[in-house]
């Protein structure tokens, strides 16, 4: 626990203060609605369930302001970079931007749920109040006529006892706002599922961009005015407190008090919202003028197991190690874009992306490039964007875990490694890399086999052998394979990659692995670099706070996940 803390805090103190102020706006406005002069009469009909609607839609506007702010991808890039020399601890904060992103979200749906019951609540007392013949205070401030609407007398949105609450639902803006915005929610959430994500990503895209609509409704939605309180000028001439209870002599001549005015809440939610919208307007702005410009393909390979690589070049691009870019082909679809971490180094004068079929829009985008006799599709590139694994050389060492496909990112950092030592680079923090590739199947392993074997290469003629310690698992496999492998283990190179580091068969032992990691390096700061599924993220995070000393003088793993 103490290690989990001590890596944590930073992120511990910042939920704690978003909660902290979710909490104080709510109670603000629940007790401002329940105890102000301005709503006596409103609660008289509606009672508590007021203070609820209002509480829970300042905290929908506090954090749909939030919502766009994490996926502003250039601001955070704009931040990472300025960040460059602030703590390690501020910096891994902008790596949970889509964790945050899904907390405001579910915070956003609490609230949303919250207002609709209540609402339900308050339109059944409306309901109920304005069908009452008993002559209570309720039924009287309910039968305010219609006529006198424009005199802004008015305090209940049904105005006869034939309309209905559905009539009013879908006729006023704040009925019919309210009900688009939470179609839009509800499928926005549902089809962010991991499941979804994952095998209809397609679905994801498209419906997650139904949060136009969720922000244009926000920022109309109190327009109407429904929910309502005396006019200051009213309550002057007649106060609640004095009046409410004359409320049959409110006609008499001789009487002081005078039937109350009332006027609708100015909308609010626009103000909240518009600041960040007018931000996501110039990111959307700025990536779309960057996608314009024009990228050239120039190499083209196939690798096993279905999957391609792209090397393109782009006037201006400018990239860091473990980076990643948005990629549009304009034949496929014109709205959907994916992202694709680099795997060229800095030093290349090219940058490449490794794509592999996962899904309809990757089936067909390798499919239109392995047409022989067909031109080779346009594509769009947007980016790149920052990510936890550009800290990777500010790290004395680093652990790199790649699963797949995933083994991506630490491509381009190994390329970066190989280069540096090309250049003598003395300024290279990083004293030793521990590289882990778990893969399913051996063709995988030859995605970058070269760059490997050029790595060891490298590394002899230095004399650096220990700078870098790779290890390749192979976690789908049979008899066949292991019998072959067996056979030929005295061999100089291993019988599966070629490389002369052997593969190993089944999944790393974390526990093994981190505890000699720890032993040989007890005074170090050390990265955990992961691209892979939330399964691993898990284990690897547990080591980090069961390896991790709570003496800052020695040895401290930080985890770093990759996030798209």
């Amino acid at each position: 626990m103490g290690n989990w803390v001590v890596n944590h805090w930073f992120s511990v103190l910042f939920l704690v203060v978003w909660l902290g102020l979710n909490v104080f706006l709510f109670v603000d406005a629940f007790l401002k609605y329940e105890k102000a002069d301005k709503y006596y009469y409103t609660r008289k009909i509606l009672g508590s369930t007021l203070a609820c609607a209002r509480a829970s839609a300042l905290c929908l506007n506090f954090n749909s302001m939030l919502i766009l702010l994490p996926v502003c991808r250039n601001l955070l890039s704009f931040l990472r970079g300025t960040c460059s020399f602030c703590s390690r601890t501020l910096r891994k904060q902008l790596d949970h931007n889509l964790t945050f992103h899904k907390l405001v979200a579910y915070m956003i749906c609490l609230h949303t749920a919250i207002h609709i019951i209540a609402h339900l609540f308050n339109f059944d007392c409306y309901s109920r109040s304005r069908q009452a013949t008993d002559g209570s205070l309720a039924s009287i401030l309910s039968s305010l006529s219609h006529d006198e609407k424009k005199g802004g007398s008015w305090l209940n949105p049904i105005q006869s006892r034939n309309t209905t609450v559905e009539y009013v639902t879908f006729t006023s803006i704040a009925g019919l706002t309210g009900v688009i915005m939470t179609i839009a929610l509800i499928l926005m959430v549902t089809s962010a599922t991991e499941f979804i994500r994952r095998s209809y990503f397609e679905v994801f895209w498209y419906t997650h961009h139904l949060f136009i609509f969720y922000i244009l409704g926000l920022g109309i939605h109190g327009i109407g005015g429904i929910v309502r309180g005396q006019t200051e000028e009213s309550m002057n001439e007649s106060h609640p407190r004095k009046c409410a209870e004359s409320f049959e002599m409110w006609d008499d001549r001789d009487s002081h008090c005078r039937r109350p005015k009332f006027e609708g809440h100015p909308p609010e939610s626009w103000k909240w919202i518009l600041a960040p919208v007018i931000l996501y307007i110039c990111e959307r702005i700025l990536r779309f003028y960057r996608s314009q410009q024009k990228v050239v393909i120039t190499k083209v390979v196939m690798h096993p197991s279905k999957v391609l690589e792209l090397q393109m070049n782009k006037r201006g691009f400018s990239m860091e190690v473990g980076q990643y870019i948005f990629v549009n082909c304009p034949s496929i679809s014109l709205l959907e874009w994916h992202p694709f971490t680099l795997t060229s180094a800095p030093e290349e004068d090219f940058f490449s992306i490794h794509i592999r079929a996962a899904g309809d829009w990757t089936e067909n985008l390798i499919r239109a490039f392995e047409q022989q006799y067909s031109p080779i599709p346009r594509i769009e590139v947007d980016g790149p964007f920052g990510t936890a694994s550009e800290d990777v050389f500010q790290y004395e060492v680093a652990v790199l875990v790649g699963a797949g496909i995933g083994v991506t990112p630490f491509a381009s950092i190994l390329k970066s490694i190989w280069y540096k030592f090309q250049c003598a680079d003395h300024n290279l923090k990083t004293k030793k890399i521990y590289f882990y590739w778990i893969c399913r199947e051996t063709g995988a392993f030859s995605w970058f086999n070269n760059l490997l074997t050029s790595l060891e290469q490298e590394m002899e003629e230095l004399g650096k052998v220990g700078f870098l310690n790779y290890r390749l698992f192979l976690t789908g496999w049979d008899s066949n394979i292991v019998g072959h492998a067996a056979l030929n283990f005295d061999k100089a190179t291993d019988i599966v990659t070629g490389l002369k580091q052997k593969t190993s068969f089944g999944r790393p032992m974390w526990d093994n692995e981190f505890s000699t990691i720890a032993t040989s390096h007890p005074k170090s700061v050390v990265g955990v670099f992961l691209c892979g599924p939330r399964t691993l993220a898990k284990s690897l995070r547990k080591c980090c706070h069961r390896y991790s000393s709570l003496d800052p003088r020695k040895v401290q793993f930080y985890f770093n996940k990759e996030n798209f």
